[in-house]
């Protein structure tokens, strides 16, 4: 029989860490974290990485697991987690999947269509047309065959604008139609999902205070000893906040605009993340304050 997972799920910035650690010492779990820019080591501040404090005082899981120059995908990530709840499953423990990675949490709890493979004709093309037009360039070719999905994409998303052409290539249809043809499986594990859904100005407050304490912990000094370690095209520098810093190195921008800049497409990040909560079968979206949930 397998585990009942607990799923602390909802935006940035909503208090998924602090509730989940919480309830972990409660029942005496540990954390699996579902997010797609923490396992990756020596991004710590732009990825908001729990705190040596809180990881001491709960073990976590899939945390600064991967090389940043280490190819890692959603379904290594299923391969990965299935392992750590065997682990704890085997000792007994509780287990509370934590993070805002909806594709992570998606593939973990019901599985993945099996899409058609890559196309690298296509990807060297399309990755040559980014390098020359930007990624806006692809982004619009996307958006002609595939609106539904252009919109959920931000321009500089290009390894899943890429992914959505070729699965049109390759099928003739908008990636956003062949994936609701392609239901996902039946649920994987029993689960429980929680989704933090705190008032949209408070949330976005709290989006801007974490930003520019970001930048006054060594963002941009983060981005700068990264760069010199190689990590410069590592995945985890094309994400918010780290575009942004390395904009300040480049100097392209000042601090301030940066903190300005990180700050609304962290915003927007955060509104994306609740839309697509809202589509999860048995999400329970919960306001805070979430003491109920540490009585349940």
């Amino acid at each position: 029989m397998k585990p009942s997972l607990i799923v602390i799920a909802g935006p940035t910035a909503s208090g998924k860490t602090a509730l989940a650690i919480a309830l972990a010492r409660q029942h005496g779990g540990e954390i699996l974290s579902a997010d797609s820019q923490q396992v990756y080591r020596h991004f710590d501040i732009g990825t908001a990485k729990p705190s040596a404090e809180e990881l001491a005082a709960v073990p976590h899981h899939l945390i600064s697991v991967v090389d940043p120059l280490e190819p890692f995908s959603a379904a290594e990530y299923q391969r990965r987690a299935d392992a750590a709840i065997e682990d704890l499953t085997s000792r007994g423990k509780p287990v509370f999947v934590v993070g805002g990675t909806g594709m992570y949490l998606r593939i973990l709890l019901h599985g993945l269509v099996e899409a058609p493979g890559a196309d690298p004709e296509l990807r060297a093309e399309l990755e040559a047309l980014a390098a020359a037009e930007g990624r806006e360039a692809v982004h619009r070719k996307l958006a002609e065959v595939d609106p539904e999905t252009a919109a959920k994409l931000p321009p500089q998303d290009l390894v899943r604008t890429i992914r959505a052409l070729e699965i049109h290539k390759q099928t003739g249809k908008p990636a956003s139609e062949f994936r609701r043809e392609h239901a996902f499986a039946p649920d994987r594990y029993p689960f429980r999902m929680y989704v933090l859904n705190p008032p949209r100005e408070a949330l976005y407050r709290t989006i801007d205070a974490r930003t520019a304490a970001m930048f006054r912990s060594g963002l941009v000094e983060e981005v700068r000893a990264l760069i010199s370690r190689g990590y410069a095209e590592a995945a985890p520098m094309r994400s918010v906040g780290y575009v942004q810093a390395k904009a300040v190195v480049d100097g392209q921008l000042s601090v301030d605009e940066a903190i300005q800049q990180t700050a609304q497409e962290t915003r927007r990040y955060a509104k994306r993340q609740l839309t697509w909560f809202r589509k999860e079968p048995g999400a329970l979206f919960v306001e805070p304050p979430y003491d109920a949930l540490l009585k349940a």
